[in-house]
């Protein structure tokens, strides 16, 4: 089945997997926001292969543009954050204010756009919820099925 978890996703799948229309996720890749993990685009005729992992740091950037914060202060949020967090990004949380996020690990408030106002509203975004609810997409565009090792939000 195309865009099941073995191959990977497609860039279509991924696109509609996120919520995100094909010619963001072009743009993305192209710009080396997040380029796919498991297979690039390499000339006519080749495809992209977006891994689980890959989808999770789309949804967590879907989330970030539709909280307000502007794609350029993103870029260098996930510089931070896969420099910082590697593999394990649903380890934190991310603090939005709308304008800025702010990286939580235990006991520590990281600016991780290195922007913060500090007044406002602040959300506060779990990345055990954006798993969950991309494990949710995944299983009504894919197969059913998490890949091994990511496990689910409900199993810890």
């Amino acid at each position: 089945m195309a865009g099941t978890i073995e191959g990977g996703f497609s860039g279509k799948r991924a696109a509609e997997i996120v919520g995100i229309t094909y010619r963001q996720l072009d743009y993305w890749a192209r710009t080396d926001l997040i380029r796919p993990s498991l297979a690039d685009a390499g000339g006519s005729g080749t495809r992209r292969r977006y891994s689980y992992k890959d989808l999770l740091e789309l949804k967590v950037i879907k989330r970030l543009l539709d909280a307000g914060i502007k794609l350029e202060s993103i870029r260098e949020a996930f510089e931070y954050l896969r420099e910082r967090l590697g593999e394990d990004v649903a380890s934190a949380h991310l603090v939005i204010d709308g304008t800025s996020a702010v990286l939580v690990r235990g006991n520590e408030l990281i600016d991780v756009v290195n922007r913060y106002q500090g007044q406002g509203v602040l959300n506060l975004l779990p990345m055990d919820g954006v798993i969950e609810e991309l494990d949710t997409a995944v299983q009504m565009f894919g197969d059913g099925t998490t890949p091994k090792g990511m496990g689910t939000a409900a199993e810890g």
